[in-house]
């Protein structure tokens, strides 16, 4: 039988800051154009007192991170070819500004060898240190169809 090789305690780290292009853009992407993330003067009204980040923008920078877990695992010779089979347990902690850099910290917290799936914990924080998102992701190491 072929093992996972993900290792629990893994960790790999990501950090972006989110401008101005990154919500109109994913308001695009996403059709998502609430006033709460592209109406500053509405939002100058209300107690965040500027626009907030889309909490889904904020919650997919933790795709990179995903990406390099799987990479650091895999070869063009790998047994597996490791996809995301989703999010548990997401939370928005606190609101992320245009302006705000985000640290995305992603760190394999368990191995299921028998269901072919690795969970890992997915920690936001903004440059103030303070913890805007977590999750937990789960990655299903798919086996390789051969020839």
């Amino acid at each position: 039988m072929t093992v996972i090789p993900a290792e629990i305690g893994a960790e790999v780290r990501f950090s972006k800051t989110l401008g101005e292009t990154d919500f109109y853009l994913f308001s695009g992407i996403s059709g998502d154009f609430d006033k709460v993330h592209v109406n500053e003067e509405y939002m100058k009204t209300t107690v965040f007192g500027r626009r907030i980040a889309h909490g889904i923008l904020v919650l997919a920078l933790s795709s990179n991170t995903a990406s390099m877990m799987s990479s650091r695992y895999t070869t063009a010779n790998s047994p597996f070819t490791p996809v995301s089979a989703g999010y548990d347990k997401v939370r928005f902690l606190k609101p992320v500004f245009i302006g705000d850099t985000i640290t995305v910290s992603y760190r394999v917290a368990a191995v299921e060898q028998e269901r072919l799936r690795s969970r890992s914990r997915v920690e936001m924080t903004n440059q103030k240190g303070e913890t805007v998102l977590v999750a937990e992701h789960i990655l299903a190491w798919v086996p390789r169809e051969t020839g």
